[in-house]
């Protein structure tokens, strides 16, 4: 019988495994018909996602282990274990990688160093993430301009231009609720991190998101401005402003702004350049708050603190990439054969 509560955290802990795990391939992305010619990129969005399931999975069955045995210890029971597994599981994802760095290290020192080895990993396979994402959507994006193109040329009648960019569409929103499953993970996983971060280095994330958030202000286009799905110059045009169209701005990369309409809806992004005031002057973007003082604690070192608002920088980065790609599929920018 003493046995029964480290049966009790297996069983657990393979419930939760198999209950969080990943579809097969062709479950997720469909199979290969030779068709799409971005198949190669969908397949690499989807190779980046496994990274993410997997720690998740291993951070929800650290508290899932973790509440079952607590519960098994308190009700001495079989049925107290498995209701220590279900509250185990609700709370393993923003407390069981704490727990987890804890258990491996004595000290403060210790939690720090294998944090800032986990963010950096946790880092790159984001940058990786990102890129795929990236280079999915501009693989699309061509696709849809050679569409427009041919039916400008008149290679294609409309009805078939029209059909094409139909189901080129289709794709587009499926590649998006691919990535939108990542981001998912992503998070999951972020809300162990951001656990983590606060015991180590507290007020980081506030201290970042006070940065992040300059306050919009009020602006007119100058000329026609296109608008990007990501702040780069090379990103898929989304949309396009008119001439002293009013919108609202704020800072987001250097010499970009996310732009937005008077009511807060997000529309994409274009140089600050481009943009001036109501009055009719350039536009005097508000410098970013200046990080507040960290409430007194055990000394940590200042990469550690700039590698974690890196971390949080990233998630955020491509939730906003895939937000601003799922406005431009169902929206119709950057799919129509106008433009």
């Amino acid at each position: 019988m003493a046995r029964q509560p480290n049966r009790m955290i297996a069983i657990a802990t393979s419930a939760v495994l198999l209950a969080g795990c990943v579809t097969t391939r062709s479950d997720r992305i469909g199979a290969d018909d030779g068709s799409d010619s971005c198949r190669q990129q969908v397949v690499a969005l989807d190779s980046t996602g496994n990274f993410f399931a997997e720690d998740i999975l291993r951070g929800a069955a650290f508290g899932a282990a973790g509440g079952a045995a607590l519960g098994g210890i308190i009700g001495g029971n079989w049925r107290s274990a498995l209701i220590g597994a279900a509250a185990g599981a609700a709370t393993g994802a923003a407390g069981g990688y704490l727990a987890a760095l804890q258990q491996r290290s004595a000290d403060q020192s210790g939690i720090q160093a294998s944090l800032v080895s986990d963010l950096s990993r946790e880092n790159a396979e984001l940058d990786r993430t990102q890129l795929a994402f990236n280079q999915l959507m501009d693989c699309r994006f061509q696709q849809a301009r050679e569409v427009r193109e041919a039916y400008r040329q008149g290679r294609l009648p409309r009805g078939t231009a029209e059909a094409e960019m139909t189901a080129l569409r289709a794709r587009t929103q499926r590649d998006i609720a691919l990535a939108r499953s990542i981001d998912q993970r992503i998070g999951t996983r972020g809300a162990e991190f951001e656990t983590a971060i606060e015991s180590v280095a507290p007020g980081t994330k506030a201290s970042y998101e006070a940065r992040r958030n300059a306050t919009a202000v009020n602006a007119l286009a100058r000329a026609p401005v296109a608008l990007k799905l990501r702040p780069e110059a090379g990103a898929p045009e989304i949309g396009r402003l008119a001439a002293r169209q009013p919108v609202r701005i704020r800072p987001i990369a250097p010499g970009y702004a996310l732009v937005q309409t008077q009511d807060g809806e997000r529309l994409g992004y274009a140089e600050q350049s481009a943009f001036n005031s109501a009055g009719g002057r350039g536009v005097a973007l508000p410098r970013q708050a200046e990080p507040r003082a960290q409430a007194a604690g055990p000394a940590v070192n200042s990469d550690t603190r700039t590698l974690a608002a890196s971390n949080i920088a990233r998630r955020e980065g491509f939730s906003e990439s895939v937000a601003n790609a799922e406005m431009a599929a169902s929206g119709g920018g950057g799919f129509e054969l106008a433009g």
